[in-house]
């Protein structure tokens, strides 16, 4: 175990909690016995790292996370394989991600190695609750915070660094069931030059209203477009989007307005590696609609850490509403999702080297 900021200390429950049925899961519910958590201060740096019980955090009401958001978090799985042992899916891009959100709301960086470290340690200790039911797997959320009493806005001079683990099923309760998206042309996510590209709560909370208009039309998620001109499309909810057209398949390109997946990197990865040409540019929503009226949209699809991929069947845009597959999943969809799964399972070869098992 590195020891850069110290040893990690465990301290164990002494109630454990009961553990879930696995085939009824949801998402982000239940948590398990541990969490890490480990300090920083100004002037002396991260230290402390220690596993201890799951519980409640003491913070102060003047908390600048309270106040001004300076906060980051991760997202990624560990997957319980067939033979029994737990995979963790390129936990070093989440690292590498990390230390992006923090340099873009001035947090202090954290070594990577010890990060992954970090994370290794803790599902050892709550491996117990790493489910085995097909669909599921143990979510991992790494996270920042500023914890200084102040009011006032500057950068923090202390924060805490935590991890904490779910048990979960299916992101979306429909599974691979093709989704319903409202394309969105009036709120905007993120635009060049702000934070679009960095996973920081406010993006997310920027998109709450969208969502909840988008829902009370029937539709489970909404497609971004750009800041500037609303003529671009950009990411799917809090995924990114993929469209595939005429053979070709057209995702946004890294610009700083959207967030570089780790699942998108490896969908354009084994796509490539298919011969399947890739285009990382700009695509205006009226290409993508006047695709589908000429029969060349075959297939649009979302990809993240959550659903892995998420197929769309459905897209409404100014009152024009169009059906994409049939309403089906496509046979690219489909592939990538088995492929993608498959590797973070260990059913199938891991050609990338982008498991790590513990």
């Amino acid at each position: 175990m590195k020891d850069l900021y110290g040893e990690i200390t465990i301290t164990k429950t002494e109630s454990p909690k009961e553990k879930p049925d696995p085939a009824t899961l949801g998402f982000g519910e239940l948590f398990t016995d541990h969490m890490f958590i480990m300090d920083y201060d100004d002037g002396r740096g991260w230290h402390d790292p220690r596993i201890v019980p799951y519980g409640p955090v003491m913070l102060d009401p003047a908390a600048a996370v309270l106040h001004y958001s300076q906060e980051m978090f991760e997202g990624l799985k560990t997957y319980r394989s067939e033979g029994g042992s737990l995979r963790l899916f390129r936990p070093d891009m989440n690292a590498k991600r990390t230390n992006v959100s923090n340099d873009r709301i001035c947090l202090p960086p954290i070594d990577e190695e010890f990060y992954v470290d970090a994370i290794k340690a803790l599902i050892t200790v709550d491996k117990d609750w790493a489910p085995d039911y097909p669909g599921t797997s143990l979510y991992i959320r790494p996270f920042i915070f500023a914890n200084e009493p102040f009011l006032g806005v500057r950068p923090a001079k202390s924060y805490y660094f935590m991890i904490i683990l779910s048990p979960v099923g299916p992101y979306y309760k429909g599974g691979l069931q093709p989704t319903k998206i409202y394309v969105e042309d009036k709120y905007v996510r993120s635009a060049e030059g702000l934070a679009g590209n960095a996973k920081v709560g406010g993006n997310y909370a920027m998109s709450l209203k969208s969502q909840v208009e988008a829902q009370a039309k029937g539709y489970s998620q909404v497609l971004w477009l750009d800041g500037l001109e609303r003529r671009y499309v950009e990411e799917i909810g809090t995924s990114n989007a993929f469209f595939i057209i005429d053979g070709e398949v057209f995702t946004a390109p890294l610009t700083g307005t959207i967030l570089p997946g780790i699942t998108r990197d490896s969908v354009i990865r084994i796509l490539k590696d298919r011969g399947v040409a890739v285009r990382e540019e700009r695509l205006a929503i009226e290409d993508v609609y006047a695709a589908a009226g000429r029969g060349a949209l075959e297939e649009v699809f979302a990809s993240g850490t959550a659903a892995v991929i998420s197929p769309v069947g459905e897209m409404l845009w100014k009152e024009s509403k169009i059906i994409i597959n049939s309403g089906e999943i496509g046979p690219v969809s489909q592939s990538l999702y088995d492929t993608i799964t498959g590797i973070q399972s260990g059913i199938l070869p891991d050609p990338y080297g982008w498991t790590v098992t513990l």
